[in-house]
């Protein structure tokens, strides 16, 4: 009896030590979880912050109606920031407007895009250029300089479809993005130089696309978003086909109408999966 119960004894010593370091365990636990909390509100926060900041940069919706007015741009970033943006200016007549796909998404992303938006724009200001090959070739060479400045190789830059506009002559440049010109119910596309915006070997100048315009033509610029998201009953990606029949099946819509209707198709495809890249697409109907 005396030997049970000094084994009943040690067993509840035993037991109230356990008992005592999970209760300080806990404490650490819960502590550390209060600590990741407010850590994470204060990223969310910055990041939130970092988005208000990159909204001011893309032209306002009142701009582009006020030069595109039959136009839509359809602009869903995977996370809170992106590295698509979309990109307008006018000058001498002209109204420049681009889909613009950055290196990444997400914060590292939005970074990129902000030094890509800040060379499109000094090549129009600063430099007096209109001719989009003339602007992406300027763009690239302020990029460069800008990524030069670091003591490590930074490759990143943008992938971008740029057009300008003046009455019913349209200039069309591109960085691997291409332009789709859709007329009488057929899709006319320009390829884009295979080249990023950014660091590349064996650089050439842009190549400038002249298009005289008829009335009734509808033009898409885009980003590979759209394209590349898993969906569907297989989960396969939506590909360049299907959203050509997409767009060809929405001529007869308003632009309003199209962009309620792709991004609706866009989501249904989407299903339940996760969004892998930005989204950025602009129509504009002559």
């Amino acid at each position: 009896m005396i030997v049970f119960l000094i084994f009943v004894f040690n067993r509840l010593r035993v037991t109230k030590k356990q008992k005592q370091v999970i209760e300080e365990q806990k404490e650490v636990v819960e502590l550390a979880h209060e600590e990741l909390e407010v850590k994470n509100q204060e990223i969310m926060d910055s990041i939130t912050y970092a988005k208000r900041i990159q909204s001011a940069i893309l032209p306002p919706a009142k701009l582009v109606k006020k030069y595109l007015k039959e136009s839509f741009i359809l602009y869903k970033p995977k996370d809170v920031v992106a590295g698509d943006f979309y990109w307008m200016e006018y000058r001498d007549n002209k109204v420049m407007f681009a889909a613009a796909d950055c290196t990444g998404h997400g914060v590292p992303g939005a970074m990129v895009s902000v030094i890509c938006n800040n060379g499109l724009n000094r090549a129009v200001r600063e430099y007096g250029l209109t001719d989009p090959g003339k602007i992406l070739d300027k763009t690239r060479e302020i990029v460069i300089q800008e990524f030069e400045k670091s003591e490590e190789e930074v490759k990143d830059g943008m992938d971008i479809a740029l057009c300008s506009l003046e009455g019913n002559i349209l200039t069309y440049a591109g960085a691997h993005n291409p332009l789709w010109i859709i007329r009488k119910g057929e899709i006319i596309e320009t390829k884009a130089n295979k080249q990023p915006i950014g660091q590349f070997d064996n650089k050439q100048a842009y190549t400038s696309h002249r298009f005289e315009l008829e009335i009734g033509d509808s033009l898409y610029l885009f980003s590979d978003g759209y394209v590349d998201q898993f969906g569907g009953e297989k989960g396969k990606k939506l590909k360049s086909r299907a959203f050509r029949e997409l767009l060809l099946s929405v001529q007869d819509k308003s632009m309003e109408e199209q962009k309620i209707i792709i991004d609706e198709f866009f989501e249904t495809w989407k299903g339940s999966l996760e969004q892998i890249d930005d989204v950025c697409v602009i129509g504009v109907r002559v």
